[in-house]
């Protein structure tokens, strides 16, 4: 192996004299790369800087300035801070930047992200179709000059709305009663687009080589209306008798582009909606958004407003974690009997949910410098029975009834395995990187809030297998519960919001990137302030829609039966891959 260069004072400028800059626009970090040395600049700082682990990939519309710019965010998976590393080009079409997927093979569904919604086409990508809209969609919806059908204004509060109190609908505005626009000259009757072929073509190009006799291929489309799909997902195959040659996740059928509707939001606004990104997990998605528009705030949030944080996002962990285990084993043919074992739990959390926010799902908790409620005692006390007395049995009960059933080993030991290379180069996270090896943990590896000052150990399996992923959960919930029993111990009097209680905010003009460690993953946000009101970018970096990359590799070479077990052992929700 490559000695690393030292990275405590990273000077890229001094590697790359004519190909990097630093960004010294004020409230931004990072570096900035020549779009022709982009491949050879990040392979650089793979090999011998030692970021081997792209996690984000972003596109931004600076339509002022007449420039398109993707910000990518590596770190090393042996932990520390991230290099931030920015590509800018000219906002006239063809908007293109080199690809990244010969270097980090993770970027895959991210780059299709930026086509598809930002118009930025990435040169030499393998498969560079639309990801979230159909391919007959017109237009890229995210730049700031695309105007859906019936638009109103750019930003909200829309003033028909507030102050002046006129609601109008925009499908009141049209006879069928649809917002519906057809692009000019388009006629939906004489159309003989075929949105599939793009598909079925990529999804042929990928097979693998036949060895042996030759026999005939079936395509066989699994969703998006399928039981074990986990919602309207879809997953387009390529079958060798029951042997998988070539999978294509398809996606989007949830989609109502969150992103674009972020940035019409106001920055308070955008709060709540996060609660319906990943439903089941809420309390963490609050999290990882306070954390972004804190850094650009400059604002810390007091000492028990941090210890509750905590509490809320493990007990969210574990509320997760057991819905997970128990919907994996539906996906396995243990129709509903685990998982209700597993919901008794989770129903009990979102009891504390419901009397510390006021709703059990849609928490809308978390302030910018603080949370909306305090923690009364009632609800302390009930926090600590379950933490000190019925979790960790609990946990223990469900792991005894799963862990050594026949069936469950048979079906999973050495099925749909990840290995530790494989897992870092598709950017996995959460527990299906740390089952296969690899002991990344953003709470370890790049402390955010207060959990630099808990005991705790980073859950990791070595096989990366099916019956791992579903193993790795149960030992993060006995970490949970370790950290929330020590929070609750060191809980502090005091305030639980920084500063007054606001309706609106003033979020300085910059960049930043907040990012937790959330159940089925790094969940980022990536916020670009102008000053204003609201976000002029936001961005969700959504572990569900980015582990879903290794899918097809975890999936080729298995039977059908398996692939919805390897499925439920990701561990996705629709509202967090589609947006």
């Amino acid at each position: 192996m490559a000695t690393l260069a030292p990275t405590q004072t990273l000077d890229l400028t001094e590697r790359f004299p004519s190909a990097v800059t630093p960004d010294a626009r004020p409230g931004y970090s990072g570096w900035i790369v020549n779009s022709q040395n982009l491949v050879e600049f990040a392979a650089t700082l793979r090999d011998e800087f030692g970021y081997d682990y792209l996690s984000s990939v972003t596109g931004v519309d600076y339509l002022p300035e007449g420039r398109m710019e993707v910000v990518y965010h590596a770190f090393k998976t042996t932990g520390g801070p991230g290099v931030v590393f920015k590509v800018q080009v000219p906002r006239q079409d063809p908007v293109e930047v080199p690809s990244l997927i010969s270097v980090y093979p993770g970027v895959e569904l991210q780059e299709r992200e930026a086509w598809d919604l930002l118009g930025i086409k990435f040169v030499s990508h393998p498969d560079l179709r639309r990801v979230l809209m159909w391919e007959g969609f017109a237009g890229h919806p995210l730049r700031k000059d695309w105007k859906e059908p019936y638009f109103e204004e750019d930003v909200k509060p829309l003033k028909n709305r507030w102050p002046e109190g006129r609601i109008v609908q925009a499908e009141s505005k049209n006879p069928f009663g649809d917002n519906v626009a057809y692009p000019e000259g388009f006629d939906p009757d004489e159309s003989q687009f075929d949105p599939e072929k793009a598909l079925y073509d990529s999804l042929r190009k990928c097979q693998v080589e036949e060895v042996g006799l030759k026999s005939d291929h079936l395509l066989v489309n699994m969703g998006p209306h399928h039981p074990s799909t986990h919602g309207v997902f879809r997953m387009a195959v390529i079958l060798d008798g029951e042997t998988i040659v070539s999978l294509k996740p398809v996606m989007g059928y949830l989609h109502r582009n969150h992103e674009k509707i972020g940035e019409r939001n106001t920055f308070l606004m955008n709060m709540p909606y996060t609660d319906r990104l990943d439903y089941l997990t809420s309390m963490s998605n609050n999290f990882a958004y306070a954390l972004a528009v804190e850094k650009l705030m400059g604002v810390k949030p007091p000492e028990r407003a941090e210890y509750i944080r905590v509490i809320m996002a493990e007990l969210t962990r574990i509320a997760n974690h057991v819905w997970a285990v128990g919907f994996l084993l539906n996906d396995l043919g243990a129709y509903f009997t685990p998982m209700l074992y597993g919901q008794e739990e989770r129903e009990l959390i979102l009891d504390i949910f419901e009397a510390v926010a006021g709703s059990r799902m849609m928490c809308n908790y978390f302030r910018f410098g603080g949370v909306a409620r305090d923690v009364t005692d009632n609800v302390l006390q009930k926090i600590k029975d379950h933490a000190f007395e019925r979790l960790p049995r609990k946990v223990d009960e469900i792991e005894r009834l799963l862990a050594d059933n026949e069936i469950i080993r048979s079906r999973g030991i050495g099925q749909g395995i990840l290995t530790a290379e494989d897992a870092i180069r598709y950017s996995a996270a959460g527990p299906l990187l740390r089952a296969s090896g690899i002991p990344y943990d953003i709470r370890r590896a790049d402390p955010y809030s207060i959990y630099d000052r808990f005991e705790f150990d980073v859950a990791v399996r070595q096989n990366g297998d099916i019956y791992d992923r579903m193993m790795i959960r149960f030992d993060e919930m006995r970490q949970s519960i370790r950290i929330i029993q020590q929070a609750v111990r060191g809980l502090p009097k005091g305030e639980i919001q920084a500063g007054r209680p606001q309706y609106t905010v003033r979020v300085p003009a910059g960049e930043a990137y907040g990012r937790v460690e959330g159940p089925k993953g790094e969940l980022g946000f990536y916020i670009v302030s102008n000053g204003k009101p609201n976000p002029w970018r936001y961005h969700v970096r959504a572990p569900s829609f980015i582990n879903l990359t290794a899918f097809e590799p975890m999936s080729v070479g298995q039977k059908i039966a398996d692939v919805v077990a390897i499925l439920g052992s990701i561990d996705i929700v629709l509202g967090e891959v589609d947006r």
